[in-house]
């Protein structure tokens, strides 16, 4: 056919605007870096501010179930409706008043959190144990395992620095990756502008 394009030479549309914009991703990738980095020098400190800021989110989502609740006059479950809010307002100020026995409790839920996640998929990865990659469950149940046994072996210490710890590397591994998907939107933009040139 002599009107057929070769597809492969048109470069594929999977960034849209990020491709002119790419600027302001590398920006928020590096500032991301950049917080996580200083963030692992003061786990303490992020432990506390996530804590204090989960207590707020709660805080904020009670009033504003409260005021919800106002709508409803008629409804027989008001009372209940008006007491999940009042829950949610409270454990919200014990949260921000008492933000690290907080993250002591967050800290314990999750440790146990992990050694159950741990549990299950070794049981998953034993299930599937004649199919062809069935390690790869149990390596990731083993180390959820290892890491729950970990916190709860040195909790509460860890509950002091656990949260902070994991938001640090969360928001390091959460830039370095905008910083490749910002890089690769501007490759896609040169590739773009050469194909239309």
């Amino acid at each position: 056919m002599p009107n057929s394009i070769n597809l492969t030479s048109v470069p594929i549309t999977v960034f849209g605007e990020l491709e002119k914009n790419w600027g302001w991703l590398l920006a928020f990738g590096l500032a991301s870096v950049a917080l996580g980095t200083l963030g692992l020098g003061m786990t303490f400190m992020f432990t506390e501010a996530t804590a204090v800021f989960i207590g707020a989110l709660l805080i904020v989502g009670g009033v504003l179930q409260l005021l919800e609740g106002m709508k409803c006059r008629g409804w027989k479950s008001i009372a209940w409706h008006v007491l999940i809010a009042l829950l949610y307002v409270g454990a919200g100020l014990v949260t921000v008043l008492h933000p690290q026995l907080a993250a002591l409790s967050l800290t314990l839920m999750l440790a146990w959190i992990l050694v159950g996640i741990g549990i299950v998929r070794s049981v998953i990865a034993f299930q599937m144990r004649p199919a062809r990659g069935w390690y790869w469950p149990l390596l990731s149940g083993l180390v959820s395992l290892v890491l729950g046994g970990m916190i709860l072996y040195e909790w509460p210490e860890s509950g002091l620095w656990f949260i902070g710890l994991y938001v640090a590397i969360e928001l390091i591994f959460n830039g370095w990756s905008y910083l490749f998907i910002a890089q690769a939107a501007r490759a896609a933009g040169k590739r773009r502008k050469q194909a239309d040139a």
